[in-house]
Formats: C-alpha cells, structure tokens, sequence
C-alpha cells in the first residue's frame, strides 16, 4: 500500500474515533444444497430464524442477547418483527443495552429482510433521555438482515451501512466514552465474530 493511501486510511480512522465519518460493512455466509428442491425448503427454515430474533441469543459460544419487543415496550415471545418494534440488544461483558427499531420488512419467493436503525429505549419516558439514542452508532445506522434463494444455494447477509459512533452532542447522552470503546474496541473485534455465527446459522452451517 502506497504512504498517500496508508495516511488516509490513518486519517479516515482517526475521524471515525471522533465521529466524524462512517463505515459501512458487509458480512455473509453461504451454503450450496444438492438441488433446487432441497434448497428451498432450506430457505423457508432461514425465514424462520431469521424472524425469530429471541432465538439469535441461544447460539453457541461468545454471544450477544437479542429481546424483541413491541412498538409500545412490551416484550414479545414468539412473534416476528413488525415495523415499529424494538430490539434490545445486550452484549457480552459490562456494557450499556443497545436499542434498535424495525423500519422496514420485506419478504418474497426467495427474499425475505428487515432493517433496524439505532434508537431509543422504547421504556424510558423522562425528558432528560428524550432525544437520546440508546445505542453506539448514531440513528442515521442501518443494519439489514437477509436471507436469499439463488438456484441450489442460499445466502444470509449482513448490512451495516452510515456507521457513525454515537459520541456527539446531546444524542449520545452520558454514554459518549463508553459508546466510542465499544465501537471502536470490543464491537470492532466482536462485530465479525458476532455476525459471522449468525449468517451462518441462518443459512444451516
């Protein structure tokens, strides 16, 4: 890599840290089957588990814990995201709960997917936390979760995109510090890892 590329790539960095600029990041996993035939009836059991967010907590080794919940803060069990609701997600280790909310869900023949983006806590009323997103990414975040059909193979995917740390002004709150570590020490290491496990448990790896 040339001096020029190295330097911004220091620069871009050093910008992310102070919440100036945002990544976008894509993981994935597949899985080939014998035939057509197999492989949709594959899909239809990665519909499930997508749409089954609660289930995301029970998958082995170092893992965060997924909640579902209703777009009035109540939790649900075993229905599916619906626009409006909210996920609460809690990871590993001393760190604040992160909240997302469902803006978008689409679902076809061989296409199914829901998008988050970072929110507040749905149960916190009290104007000191009105405005404040409970999450280390900025609310401007999108993470899309999809499963594909293609032929005899199927495809689960991850998409973050306008990933910007959660450290600025009053939408970070009290949590800019410990937002700008997560981001950028343990999500940073734990982001592959996390939803690496889960594209491939969606697509039965």
């Amino acid at each position: 890599m040339k001096l020029d590329k190295i330097i911004d790539k220091v620069k871009h960095e050093l910008n992310v840290l102070k919440g100036d600029e945002t990544k976008d990041k894509t993981f994935s996993s597949e899985h080939t089957f014998s035939d057509e035939a197999a492989a949709s009836e594959a899909f239809k059991q990665s519909v499930e588990k997508l749409f089954n967010v609660n289930a995301w907590s029970n998958l082995p080794g170092l893992n965060s814990q997924f909640q579902l919940f209703d777009s009035t803060g109540q939790p649900k069990s075993a229905e599916e995201p619906l626009i409006g609701d909210y996920i609460r997600i809690d990871l590993p280790g001393p760190t604040p709960e992160n909240w997302v909310r469902v803006i978008n869900r689409q679902t076809d023949g061989t296409m199914a997917e829901f998008t988050v983006m970072p929110s507040t806590d749905p149960m916190e009323k009290g104007e000191l936390v009105q405005g404040e997103t409970e999450h280390f990414f900025r609310e401007e975040a999108r993470s899309t979760f999809r499963v594909e059909q293609h032929g005899n193979r199927i495809v689960a995917l991850e998409i973050g995109q306008n990933e910007r740390i959660n450290n600025q002004d009053s939408e970070a709150g009290n949590r800019a510090i410990a937002n700008t570590v997560i981001a950028e020490v343990g999500w940073a290491f734990f982001q592959k890892l996390q939803w690496k496990k889960l594209t491939e448990y969606l697509v039965h790896l």
